[in-house]
């Protein structure tokens, strides 16, 4: 199933670091992007500003879109009660609500590879999306509701789902250096170009009703942690970039 290039995208969290390579990256494809953020989003079509937590702003954002790609939300520090229950869990809820009530027919969901925490730093390597959950922390299962939700939504509503273990795209310089200290960092390293790519190829791409789990990373500095050959073989998406290119690029003071 082919998308619609008439009908936006429309992308949550459209302000931040991914949204942003999100944005560009389509823009650049020749597709129309429709943000959702807290604050405007340069470089849009058009934008909704709200919150994830508020159902109709996020209905109204989806109204006519072709797709969402989902990557709103609190980062894995935020506390769980004030911030990551709100914005990420009802957030996400309200998103396949609105997806649902909409007829969208794809959805991309930002999940994260601390879903997989203790594999990640202690193996076996490659961590294949069948392998079992070891989440790190709240943050990390509150991706695994998402992950679910997307399952149950794909089925219930023959929607196309890609849940997305993205890997470390540093926010801020001091994210960045605290990457560069990590045995891992550099192997799981996601840069804001071959993200951008990634999003461009899950959009385009000709995909039936289903779910799927999708680790997207760039190429590894020492070893693969993650199995990046679902993505290749659904997508016909490889990474070109290793650590550390793009990491500063636009990386906010």
């Amino acid at each position: 199933m082919n998308l619609d290039r008439q009908a936006p995208i429309l992308v949550t969290g459209s302000a931040g670091r991914l949204g942003r390579a999100a944005v560009s990256a389509l823009v650049a494809a020749g597709w129309r992007v429709r943000g959702f953020d807290r604050r405007p989003t340069p470089g849009t079509s058009g934008f909704v500003v709200g919150d994830l937590a508020q159902g109709e702003a996020v209905q109204q954002a989806a109204a006519g879109v072709a797709a969402i790609i989902h990557l709103g939300g609190e980062p894995d520090e935020a506390d769980f009660r004030e911030q990551l229950m709100p914005s990420n869990l009802l957030g996400g809820y309200n998103v396949f609500e609105a997806a649902r009530l909409q007829g969208v027919r794809r959805l991309l969901l930002a999940s994260t590879g601390q879903v997989n925490w203790w594999q990640l730093l202690e193996g076996p390597w490659p961590i294949r999306a069948q392998d079992l959950y070891t989440p790190k922390h709240w943050y990390a299962a509150g991706k695994i509701f998402l992950e679910a939700g997307g399952k149950a939504y794909a089925r219930n509503s023959a929607m196309c789902v890609l849940a997305l273990r993205l890997g470390w795209c540093p926010r801020t310089a001091e994210h960045a250096a605290e990457l560069a200290a990590t045995a891992h960092g550099p192997d799981v390293y996601l840069s804001p170009a071959d993200a951008g790519r990634f999003f461009v190829r899950a959009i385009e791409a000709s995909l039936a009703p289903g779910y799927s789990v999708l680790f997207v990373a760039s190429r590894p500095v020492h070893r693969a942690i993650f199995d990046l050959e679902p993505a290749r073989q659904l997508l016909g998406w490889e990474p070109l970039d290793q650590w550390p290119a793009g990491a500063n690029e636009e990386v906010a003071p």
